[in-house]
């Protein structure tokens, strides 16, 4: 319902402002609630709130981060992760019960991959110079040792480990004994990412060239799709067999060697869990290359995106994100891809193609590695600080979110909130309250309940500018939840009365279009829709002024324009009338104009100093007792349709010359101008004695060539500043 209804919405401007009437504050989509704070709530792109997956904290490593995880086939965790500035790389063990406990120190800084295999012996890959070691009852030891600096996955496939490498974009096949061997050149720097599909095809993401391969069990390598980011930092396979890549940064320029990417630009960090007849693998999350004197990391510029690889080979992308980075992939138990996250802690889950939800934000700044459990659950790893973190499979019970602080603009009336969703056998319920500062701190309205009837009720704020509402989920018995996406509430700015700023007197003897009597209709007969996808955003106070139409040239026609605001956004209508400068009694020239000018006849009026004035008023608004106005006087100005005198014309001859002289006079306004003309010949001008145009009497004497001795006619005309104008003319013999 709410969203097919058409409104304005209340909650689109910085600083806005309404017509005085019911409007409509609306959320329902994702920039939206993201505005927000969430508690047990997770959010949909499409703007659809839910319960969110139940959160665990299972372990602190007091670690820095945390990289990889893993499960074995009795339900123990196996973590591991590192730092700068350590000695060892420390893998933890937390048993089903939730103890937890180190079970290795190995040489290096950090674990950077953990796989298991088959009889639940433990393999952990470390960095600097990796090597594989295995850990078992109790013991480590060296199994694997690739000669190369990084090793970022590991996966087991038919009872062989693979290994993914960096420096040289190898991977390595090693068998159960320990032996290993190039099973497969990337051409690439990086081996970044590794997962297993179900005919045991290795899938590999590489960097710098942002690759997805699959290699068969044999070594034949096939690139699915080349995406247009660096590094693909992770690769999951779906139970229905779709392929999912994450990838992030902008590609090196053709000017830049590639190569020196691992150690000048080191690769980001993720993880991507998978499986493989039934052996619980995990595998490594990208991070920095490490070494006794690390190299700065480079920032991450282009964002992340995630592609779907489909069963027939064909890729699509389904998620990106501007700023968050997409460092692991998992999937939960509906088969669904969910992606861990940084540098904001974001876990999301890709509902479709098309849409996705932000299930929880994890208080670690970033979600480095995952693994699926074998009960529905996933395991996330994070970063700054190293945690294991359980994510579902049950809903929380109860969740909240808060809306953003919502500013009104001006002193508002909160009416009935409306929600549409569905309960679903839990219980959606509401809290508002309102106040006039800015940030809902001290000093606002306490939380009052929203006595819901269906899906409404009226929200009880008391009137200020601030409104806040606060959303409540409880899940029903069967542990299902609520869901709700939109949210609006009704709200009515306190009428106040518009204002005049400005009058200007326009050019004389020019005029308007001629105005419009007929206010506009409540019920229009067009009506424009914004963008799809795009909400009409509410004006702020409309400060009537800005461009006019042109005027066109009419002799004795007088014009006034106005700049007039509404601090609701009303429309106005305006009455303008006029009187003498010493006259008492106001005339009106038109009434229920809806332009901002107008224009009039003068030669009506007499000649004189006149004031307009301009009243603004609401009405079309507001209901005849709640419309307000107001008004102001324009500066006087001169109203002048009498042409000036010429007196005192007279020319004598002087050969083919004569001397001409005049007097010329306007009662109110400047002689701007003074021509001649002898037998009808072109007018030119004439200068007056004090060689300025600047006031009503001038005095004019010149010698004009008169084309011979014989009788000769000169005209003289002169125009005041209002274009009237004068001519009178003498005979010279």
């Amino acid at each position: 319902m709410l969203k097919s209804r058409l409104c304005l919405f209340c909650a689109l401007a910085a600083l806005p402002s309404f017509c005085v009437e019911t409007r409509f504050w609306q959320q329902s989509d994702l920039a939206d609630f993201e505005k927000g704070n969430f508690s047990h709530i997770s959010v949909r792109s499409d703007g659809r709130l839910s319960l969110a997956p139940v959160i665990k904290e299972l372990l602190d490593s007091s670690t820095p981060y945390l990289w990889a995880v893993a499960q074995d086939s009795k339900g123990n965790l196996y973590v591991g992760g590192g730092g700068p500035g350590g000695g060892e790389a420390k893998l933890f063990q937390v048993d089903p019960q939730g103890k937890s406990k180190v079970i290795a120190s190995l040489e290096g800084l950090e674990i950077q991959a953990i796989a298991i295999d088959s009889q639940d012996r433990v393999y952990a890959a470390t960095t600097p110079d990796g090597k594989v070691y295995r850990i078992a009852n109790g013991k480590s030891e060296v199994f694997y040792d690739p000669k190369t600096k990084y090793i970022w996955a590991l996966a087991f496939s038919q009872g062989n480990l693979y290994v993914a490498t960096g420096d040289k974009g190898d991977i390595y096949r090693v068998t159960p004994d320990g032996k290993g061997s190039l099973f497969f050149s990337t051409e690439e720097t990086h081996a970044r990412s590794l997962a297993i599909d179900k005919a045991g095809n290795l899938i590999v993401g590489t960097d710098p060239g942002g690759l997805i391969l699959r290699v068969t069990p044999a070594g034949e390598g096939f690139v699915l799709y080349q995406t247009p980011k660096r590094e693909v930092t992770a690769v999951g396979v779906a139970p229905d067999g779709s392929i999912y890549a994450a990838a992030v940064g902008n590609k090196a320029s053709s000017g830049s060697s590639s190569s020196t990417t691992a150690e000048t630009v080191p690769p980001p960090l993720s993880a991507t869990p998978t499986s493989s007849g039934g052996v619980q693998i995990s595998v490594a999350a990208p991070k920095p290359p490490l070494s006794s004197t690390p190299a700065p990391r480079a920032a991450i510029t282009g964002g992340s995106e995630v592609y779907r690889i489909m069963p027939d080979g064909y890729p699509r992308k389904v998620w990106s994100h501007a700023a968050d980075v997409a460092y692991t992939i998992a999937f939960d138990h509906d088969g669904r891809a969910v992606l861990g996250t940084g540098n904001r802690g974001n876990v999301y889950r890709i509902d479709s193609d098309l849409t996705y939800t932000l299930l929880a934000n994890l208080a670690p700044t970033q979600v480095t590695a995952f693994a699926s459990g074998r009960n529905g659950e996933i395991f996330a790893v994070t970063g700054n600080i190293g945690k294991l973190i359980q994510i579902g499979p049950a809903l929380e019970k109860k969740g909240t979110f808060e809306s953003e602080a919502y500013d009104a603009g001006a002193f508002t009336y909160w009416g009935r909130l409306t929600y549409t969703g569905e309960a679903g056998g839990g219980r959606v319920g509401f809290q508002v309250r309102s106040g006039n500062v800015s940030h809902a701190q001290k000093n606002w309205s306490p939380w009052s309940t929203v006595s819901l009837s269906g899906d409404a009720g009226h929200a009880g704020a008391p009137p200020a500018r601030f409104f806040q509402y606060k959303l409540t989920l409880d899940a029903a018995p069967d542990g299902k939840s609520p869901h709700v996406i939109a949210i609006e509430a009704a709200c009515m700015a306190k009428n106040v009365a518009p204002v005049v700023r400005e009058i200007e007197v326009t050019p004389v003897n020019y005029k308007f279009p001629a105005p419009s009597t007929i206010i506009a209709s409540s019920n229009p007969q067009s009506l424009s829709l914004p963008s799809m996808g795009q909400k009409k955003t509410a004006s702020s106070s409309i400060d009537a002024g800005g461009s006019t139409p042109s005027l066109s040239y009419a002799k004795g026609h007088m014009g006034v324009r106005w700049r007039a605001q509404d601090d609701n956004g009303d429309a106005l209508i305006y009455r303008v009338e006029i009187r003498g400068a010493s006259e008492t009694a106001w005339k009106l020239l038109r009434d229920k104009v809806r332009e901002r000018y107008l224009s009039w006849d003068s030669t009506a009026f007499p000649d004189g100093k006149y004031i307009v004035r301009v009243t603004a008023s609401d009405a079309p608004a507001n209901p005849p007792d709640q419309a307000m106005e107001s008004t102001l006087d324009s500066d006087g100005f001169y109203i002048d349709n009498t042409p000036p005198q010429i007196t005192g014309l007279a020319a004598t001859a002087a050969g083919a010359k004569a001397n001409v002289q005049w007097h010329a006079k306007d009662a109110l306004s400047v002689i701007i101008k003074a021509e001649y003309s002898v037998n009808g010949g072109d007018w030119l001008v004439a200068e007056p004695v004090t060689h300025l145009s600047d006031s009503p009497e001038l005095d004019y004497k010149l010698t004009v060539d008169r084309g011979g001795a014989g009788e000769s006619t000169i005209a003289v005309r002169v125009t005041d500043e209002y274009d009237n104008q004068s001519v009178e003319k003498v005979v010279v013999r």
